[in-house]
């Protein structure tokens, strides 16, 4: 797959969130990537890249993990280079999930949760989760690879009540 049509190639995906209130339990919120290979795209995950690992290639990091939403602004940083992707993976779906160690936890309970996705200065979308307040993880980007090997962005969220670990399992669906 070769294109004069690039697409997208740089990806950053920032989630932010305010801090609990004082005396209160911190709320950890983590970006999950998940990518598809062209022959299974709505299947199981070739791989997952979350907390404490990125990508066996190095295309996807996370730059920045709060476990607390005291990160100064942005708490967790996503980088999503698309372009040196191998050509078998054909998506890449982002999303936010929240820990629930403590009790069951929505967006509701999360003070200002938003997500901003940028390729270099432009901004693909800024998203609040307002839209799935009683979520406990959403779906936030889906990248696709089309049949010129460009990347292209489909943006929307969708909210999932499910843990970390079932949501990183079913959010390509």
């Amino acid at each position: 797959m070769s294109s004069l049509n690039k697409g997208l190639e740089r990806i950053e995906v920032d989630l932010l969130w305010d801090p609990s209130p004082a005396g209160t339990a911190p709320h950890d919120l983590d970006l999950i990537a998940a990518t598809y290979v062209t022959d299974g795209p709505d299947g199981a995950p070739a791989y997952l890249v979350h907390f404490d690992s990125r990508s066996p290639d190095g295309t996807i990091t996370l730059n920045r993990d709060s476990r607390d939403g005291r990160g100064l602004g942005i708490d967790e940083r996503m980088t999503l280079e698309l372009d040196r992707l191998a050509n078998r993976y054909r998506k890449v779906v982002v999303g936010v999930a929240i820990q629930q160690g403590g009790g069951r936890v929505t967006f509701t309970d999360i003070a200002h949760p938003a997500v901003r996705i940028r390729e270099r200065h432009d901004e693909l979308a800024a998203l609040d989760l307002a839209g799935v307040a009683g979520a406990t993880a959403a779906r936030v980007a889906e990248f696709v690879r089309d049949d010129s090997g460009a990347w292209r962005f489909r943006p929307g969220v969708r909210g999932f009540d499910a843990d970390p670990a079932t949501f990183s399992r079913i959010m390509g669906s």
